[in-house]
């Protein structure tokens, strides 16, 4: 039995870890859960798996969480000590770190110095604090498993095999709503265009990275630090079936892939159970179904925060952690419908150039960067705001 803690239990990646635990009462029990505003389903989760200890964003809504439930009372906590309890309770075993953003970057670290294994969906961890976080890891001796399905793929592909006979990681890419459309027509689409991903349901923020290629060149960064081989060891190839989830190709030239019907059930699951597989109701692949398997390079000029990513990886140890900074805010504020979707890249570019990369030693470090990196995106926000 292993007993798991899950940060984000109400996004999808924390409802899909819930029924994973359903479907398996022998194998995982659930000892602490957070959430983010979303009581109702919150409180529904809370009754089915009765945690130990909850946590929410805030006071106010601990308290209408503790007005909401009626039969399992935990002991419900808030804020970000909330989050540091949950990552590190006790019993728990795995921590499931599934916050969106820079925000869990400090509940992950929290569990590894507690000693708990991590199933990582939160990139933005490793991408903020790679070389730090790893560090941790290999200091208190617990494992990372990644959760990511491209992640998962690499993991799963190098499996058994030499890490010095690595020749090349593949990370592919859907593309995303906006493959097709032509360059100039980028600063016409909406919101709604932006979110209506061909392939995978995910949570708004993740879904717009996608669109921009964002969540491709996070997980570019991701894949340096899980997978220690350098950015020019990483290739994005696009693969509009997200049938192939990943690759690795080695120095004889031989290729290995991961391939699956598209949910997240199956790298989560392989996470949670490592070494072992536990059936997870994801639909068989039928390849003779597929009339066939496309693949080739992104349009780094269209897609240019793919392009970010990379030269912030290139930049020096803070800047990464600057771009996803920047990334959040403009985000953000796409979605709140203040600036164009083609206007996220700018906000980012500019706020990169304004940016001297310096290392980084401590979390602290890593937040102070994460903090210039928004107070600039929000300023360069203002300025395209004023010009329009």
């Amino acid at each position: 039995m292993k007993n798991l803690s899950i940060l984000g239990s109400t996004g999808s990646i924390g409802v899909s870890t819930l029924e994973l635990v359903a479907a398996h009462p022998d194998k995982f029990r659930i000892t602490a859960l957070s959430a983010g505003a979303n009581l109702e389903l919150f409180a529904r989760q809370i009754e089915a798996f009765r945690p130990r200890v909850v946590t929410v964003l805030n006071e106010e809504l601990a308290g209408k969480l503790a007005r909401m439930l009626s039969g399992h009372h935990p002991e419900i906590m808030h804020g970000v000590p909330g989050l540091i309890a949950a990552a590190t309770a006790s019993e728990a075993d795995m921590v499931v770190a599934a916050i969106v953003g820079a925000a869990g970057l400090v509940p992950t670290a929290a569990a590894i110095k507690a000693g708990k294994d991590v199933a990582l969906a939160n990139k933005e961890t490793l991408v903020c604090a790679g070389s730090i976080i790893m560090d941790l890891v290999r200091e208190h001796g617990v494992s990372l498993y990644p959760v990511d399905s491209e992640h998962s793929a690499v993991f799963q592909s190098i499996e058994g095999h030499r890490s010095e006979d690595i020749e090349k990681i593949i990370l592919t890419a859907s593309g995303g709503p906006f493959l097709n459309l032509p360059l100039a027509r980028l600063v016409t689409v909406t919101i709604a265009d932006a979110l209506n991903h061909p392939n995978w349901s995910m949570g708004k923020k993740i879904t717009i990275d996608s669109a921009t290629m964002m969540n491709k060149g996070l997980e570019v960064i991701e894949a340096r630090w899980l997978f220690d081989v350098p950015a020019v060891k990483i290739d994005v190839n696009i693969h509009p079936q997200s049938i192939i989830h990943s690759m690795v190709e080695y120095i004889d030239g031989c290729v290995i892939a991961q391939l699956g019907t598209p949910d997240m059930k199956a790298p989560i699951a392989y996470a949670l159970s490592y070494p072992e597989r536990v059936a997870t109701g994801v639909k068989p692949l039928d390849l003779t179904l597929f009339s066939g398997l496309t693949f080739f390079k992104p349009d780094l000029e269209k897609f240019r925060c793919l392009k970010l990513a990379y030269d912030a990886l290139a930049s020096g140890p803070s800047m990464p952690a600057v771009m996803n900074a920047a990334n959040e805010v403009a985000v953000a504020a796409f979605l709140e419908g203040r600036i164009g979707f083609t206007d996220i890249a700018t906000v980012i570019d500019e706020t990169m150039s304004a940016h001297d990369a310096v290392p980084l030693v401590t979390i602290e470090d890593v937040l102070h960067a994460d903090r210039w990196g928004r107070d600039t995106a929000a300023g360069a926000i203002r300025k395209l705001q004023r010009r329009s």
